[in-house]
């Protein structure tokens, strides 16, 4: 027995990193997943892997509500319902704010913040349709901190922890359970651009980070598995920090 036996659950950004380890955890625990991404030869590999019975690949660049409902589509046709989103796609970019170019600010706030809502307001109707669900956002550590260097991704990720809040006021009645992941330091591409040595990476969380590491995109993968399953069935409209105590407060030594 599975902790998602049954379920049906959408992924978004689910070709690698978070979402890869979200996509293989949850059809581990018995769930049919939806993996929505933009790199589709990674994204088509994935779910054949799987195998057709567990997953499909869908194109899905979260910026378009076209691509939301094509997303929905295909659940539907495939599994016959959605039971659950895991909104995950996100992108980040390090510059200090007076040097961010408009279109820059621009283009997270589309991926990080429209992409958010596009899921839920496209998911959320079917998951109330089939009963009742989970929405986990992805937020982040800097969604409730600030950090200097990503002034237009942290501001992404407040808005997101506050679209977590309203979504689980306003879907409760329906059944649907709304909380947000905010990870720190997680070892992806994402966070760690090219050309940036492992070894001084490793260093660098050493120094910061209290449990002395960068993350593992495994670690955020059972976080959501908790919020998704029955495990978390009291919990809504909360922010769930996976940092290695990161926020917690100033490392001396």
């Amino acid at each position: 027995m599975g902790k998602l036996d049954g379920r049906v659950v959408v992924i978004t950004g689910a070709a690698r990193g978070q979402g890869e380890q979200e996509a293989r955890l949850f059809a581990a625990e018995g769930a049919k997943v939806v993996l929505g991404d933009v790199l589709d030869a990674p994204g088509e590999a994935l779910a054949k892997e799987l195998g057709e019975e567990r997953a499909a690949y869908v194109h899905l660049d979260v910026t378009r509500e076209a691509d939301w409902a094509g997303a929905v589509a295909v659940a539907k046709d495939r599994f016959g319902r959605i039971d659950g989103l895991v909104n995950n796609a996100g992108i980040l970019r390090f510059n200090e704010l007076v040097s961010t170019p408009l279109e820059e600010f621009q283009a997270l706030v589309q991926v990080n913040q429209v992409g958010c809502f596009l899921g839920i307001k496209s998911v959320a109707p079917e998951i109330g349709a089939a009963g009742g669900g989970t929405i986990v956002n992805t937020a982040s550590y800097t969604g409730l901190t600030g950090m200097a260097g990503v002034g237009a991704y942290a501001a992404t990720k407040h808005a997101v922890l506050g679209l977590t809040r309203v979504a689980a006021l306003e879907l409760a009645p329906r059944g649907i359970r709304v909380n947000a992941v905010c990870p720190g330091a997680i070892d992806t591409a994402m966070s760690n651009p090219e050309g940036v040595d492992p070894a001084a990476t490793a260093e660098l969380y050493r120094g910061l980070v209290p449990l002395g590491r960068i993350g593992r995109p495994e670690e955020v993968a059972a976080l959501a598995l908790f919020l998704t399953a029955d495990d978390s069935s009291y919990i809504t409209g909360q922010p769930f920090v996976i940092d290695g105590g990161w926020l917690a407060g100033v490392k001396l030594f």
